[in-house]
């Protein structure tokens, strides 16, 4: 059955191998059966305190990288949120139903606010703007990180609030978590997730370093003094993260690597890990190369927001009449 998926990723940096292995190499498989959005949040991404110059190079950047992932915009719609005015105002409609205190709750608001002098009160309702961003489309499928999970959980909660009080409006979303690589761990501080905010640039892989960058941070990932390669998160997170990283770029099953590498150290395994690595990373780098600068990738963003603009419009429209807003 054809459904209607939704997903955004903030462009705050370059995306990192987590990125990649965790969401948008699943994005490549979703849009061959189903109705795709990708969205570029970047109203989400001012929440905080960000360089309009360096801001600007990373909503391309990630864009480009989107397309040469295997995001194809004759099957999907890829664009840029703030290009779709309907965000900004259905997530303020949203803020009317919402309420402080599942506000408040937010694990992620109290991690981006920890230690911060000022704090945007746009970053404390920035839930209420990602429910805006999946809403609109009636997505039945947002595929997420399981770190994601309780944001979506409150778009669930708001949509049902909202279709109770004015009446049928919002399909209410379903979450999907992927089985494999959901969840790329830091390869210097292993029970922790790969982030490219990390202040340890070891810790992650980047989607634009070098072959000798990532070849040199997979050879100084943190393992054990164990010397075995097997598969046990709670005891061995180091070696479990690289078998995951290995087993998503291979489709090798943790069985067949532990039994391959039953005879062999850190050393080689991590070496096969880098070259896993690079030989999944290589053919988007050359596609990025390609696009980053080109008209193409001008093209496909202004018919993504277009296409956007048009289904978004009409559940906005719809939400309007509901709660009294239109004459």
């Amino acid at each position: 059955m054809v459904k209607t998926i939704f997903s955004g990723i903030q462009p705050s940096g370059t995306l990192t191998l987590g990125n990649y292995l965790g969401a948008m190499r699943q994005f490549v498989q979703l849009q061959e059966e189903h109705h795709c959005y990708f969205c570029i949040v970047d109203q989400h991404a001012i929440t905080v305190p960000q360089d309009p110059k360096t801001l600007k190079q990373n909503i391309r950047s990630l864009a480009a990288l989107y397309v040469a992932s295997g995001i194809d915009p004759e099957k999907a719609t890829l664009f840029i949120q703030s290009e779709v005015p309907a965000h900004t105002e259905l997530g303020w409609m949203l803020q009317s139903i919402a309420y402080m205190g599942e506000l408040e709750r937010m694990t992620q608001f109290k991690d981006k606010s920890e230690g911060r002098k000022a704090v945007s009160s746009a970053l404390f309702t920035y839930p209420t703007l990602m429910a805006a961003d999946i809403l609109l489309y009636q997505a039945n499928i947002v595929p997420v990180g399981d770190d994601q999970t309780q944001h979506l959980e409150l778009t669930r909660d708001v949509a049902e609030r909202f279709n109770k009080r004015f009446g049928e409006t919002f399909v209410i979303p379903e979450i999907r978590i992927p089985d494999v690589g959901a969840r790329i761990m830091s390869l210097q501080d292993p029970v922790k997730k790969m982030s490219k905010s990390d202040e340890n640039a070891r810790g992650y892989i980047s989607m634009l370093d070098t072959p000798k960058q990532m070849e040199k941070k997979i050879k100084s990932a943190v393992t054990d003094s164990e010397g075995i390669v097997k598969f046990d998160k709670e005891n061995k997170p180091g070696v479990s993260n690289l078998m995951t990283i290995y087993a998503s770029c291979t489709g090798e099953s943790i069985e067949t690597m532990e039994k391959n590498f039953s005879n062999k150290g850190y050393g080689d395994f991590k070496s096969a890990v880098a070259d896993a690595v690079l030989e999944t990373i290589e053919p988007i780098q050359n596609r990025y190369n390609e696009l980053i600068d080109s008209k193409e990738l001008d093209d496909i963003l202004t018919k993504g927001a277009e296409k956007a603009n048009k289904v978004a419009l009409k559940t906005l429209q719809k939400a309007k009449k509901k709660m009294g807003l239109l004459r």
